[in-house]
């Protein structure tokens, strides 16, 4: 299946002009509404990968744009007994190759950053933490509003949000000031039930408005933007359903491997990485009704009500509705690659599932009887994900005298990776004097004929928790939700009595096993 071609190749396009009316707006009004308010974030792990790839240079690029509040301090909080100096230093390292570094706005963001250093373990330390942030409020002026964000391992939010809990970092003031919120990254657990623990121990602390559980994928702008393709355009919503709709493919493919993630990677495999959390997301957007009213309760609602309408996948039908991979040795971009048994950390017998192709259904009025064709993997071909809306062939062919009883069908896609861009697939007639078809596309690329500031997914989160705008974040319903669908298609899959006969190999490089290539095909229409 290396062959595969990408749908993001259509064989004609025909460009659409993305450029909108000036409304005189300045590119500012559209990255937030509002004034923000002064605060402190608080980086626990402010050592680690995820602040020095992500987080620092999101908040760097948020003060360079002006979508900062003020005043506003950044507190690196680690085990690392750094001085504040050595901390300034990791995290210029980390934005000081970016394109837009400025060296004299640097040293004003430099301004603000602070660091401690701790023991997670000691309530006594948290305390410390606790003085520490008090002495920043007064000097700075911050008011009392922290935001705590927990880039460290899963296995310390629960002792992170019982210290902070102890010490009163938790406690909100009266009055809309003196605000606190956590940002917990994904998994939100390894199953159901350590999942609703998590949940009880965060909210011994927390208020659930006050805890913002990040999937990245959501804050990607084409993400976002596929409700409003749905909702604020009348050719699309009217279509939207089983009546025209054949099926539905999302595909979330990676050509990386698992890289220095192997010890978290070994305890999780694709369907906890990926489909659990991001694919769901995904899902929900497509599948939701829509809401009353465009604000994150009532969306929120829409996407558990979808995720409940799942149809439960497992039984004697499992396998036909689940494909289970994992790469081996192969070549990417020319240069060979190793399997994942090879990868360092990972057990030579190991059969974690790299690659997971599945077919769903979801039992509801609108959807009934469309599959949800998902995929998602490591060492595939290219960066790729896309939502690919696969519309019924047209009722009767009015052409089959001349030889065409068959038209391809049309298609919306929608790519996130590595293009954001809406792609809408129709049937035209080639120049001449014969009833010749052809398959073209209108292509809208999101950035077309935009010149303001673009924000990255971290840039929009961080944004959004500083607002208190919950609507790209996990309710814990929809985590819970989407873990009682998984978890039992996990188990199976994990008490396999011949698990090595439900994880099919295939070369890195390619689209996954050759038992997922009927699914694939269905996926993309290829």
């Amino acid at each position: 299946m290396s062959s595969m071609p990408s749908p993001l190749n259509p064989p004609a396009k025909a460009v659409v002009d993305g450029t909108a009316p000036d409304l005189g707006l300045p590119a500012q009004a559209c990255l937030f509404a509002g004034a923000l308010d002064p605060c402190t974030i608080v980086i626990f792990g402010a050592s680690g990968d995820l602040t020095s790839r992500k987080l620092m240079p999101a908040l760097y690029n948020l003060f360079l744009s002006q979508a900062w509040p003020q005043p506003c301090g950044v507190v690196g909080v680690a085990r690392t007994p750094w001085r504040r100096e050595e901390f300034q230093n990791k995290m210029h390292a980390a934005v000081a190759s970016q394109k837009n570094y400025d060296p004299q706005k640097w040293q004003e963001f430099a301004q603000g950053l602070a660091y401690f250093a701790i023991d997670y373990e000691s309530l006594a330390a948290f305390q410390g933490l606790r003085a520490f942030l008090e002495e920043l409020d007064a000097r700075q002026g911050t008011a009392g509003n922290r935001l705590f964000y927990l880039a460290v391992p899963p296995s310390l939010y629960q002792t992170i949000g019982q210290q902070l809990g102890q010490v009163g970092l938790a406690q909100e003031q009266t009055g809309g000031q003196g605000w606190a919120r956590i940002v917990v990254e994904k998994p939100f657990g390894r199953d159901l039930a350590s999942a609703v623990a998590l949940n009880a121990t965060l909210h011994q602390s927390f208020q659930e408005q006050q805890i913002f559980r990040i999937d990245h994928y959501m804050a990607k702008e084409t993400v976002q933007n596929i409700l409003i393709c749905r909702f604020a355009n009348a050719i699309f919503e009217p279509l939207w359903n089983r009546n025209f709709i054949d099926r539905v493919g999302i595909i979330a493919a990676e050509k990386i491997g698992v890289e220095h993630r192997a010890g978290f990677y070994e305890q999780a495999g694709v369907l906890r990485d990926m489909f659990q959390n991001h694919m769901m997301q995904l899902l929900a957007l497509i599948a939701m009704e829509p809401p009353a009213r465009f604000v994150a309760e009532q969306v929120r609602d829409e996407k558990v009500k979808s995720f409940r309408s799942l149809k439960p996948l497992g039984g004697p039908d499992l396998a036909a509705n689940l494909v289970l991979g994992q790469y081996g040795p192969g070549v990417i971009d020319g240069a060979n690659v190793p399997g994942y048994r090879q990868e360092p950390g990972v057990s030579p017998a190991s059969l974690t599932p790299t690659f997971a192709a599945m077919r769903l259904f979801i039992d509801n009025w609108r959807w009934r009887g469309v599959p949800f064709y998902l995929a998602s993997g490591k060492r595939l071909p290219q960066k790729l994900t896309q939502l690919i809306i696969h519309f019924k062939e047209v009722p009767h062919s009015l052409f089959d005298m001349i030889g065409l009883e068959a038209i391809a069908p049309n298609r919306l896609i929608l790519g996130i990776q590595p293009e954001e861009k809406i792609t809408l697939t129709f049937q035209t007639k080639n120049p001449g004097a014969t009833v010749c078809l052809r398959e073209v596309t209108m292509d809208f690329h999101y950035y077309q004929n935009y010149h303001g500031p673009i924000m990255d997914a971290y840039e929009k989160t961080l944004i959004d928790v500083m607002q208190g705008d919950q609507m790209l974040f996990w309710r814990q319903d929809g985590v819970e939700v989407c873990w009682s669908f998984f978890s039992p298609v996990i188990e199976a899959c994990e008490s396999c009595a011949i698990p090595e006969e439900f994880i099919h190999s295939y070369a890195a490089g390619t689209w996954g096993p050759t038992t997922a290539q009927t699914m694939m095909n269905r996926l993309a229409a290829l």
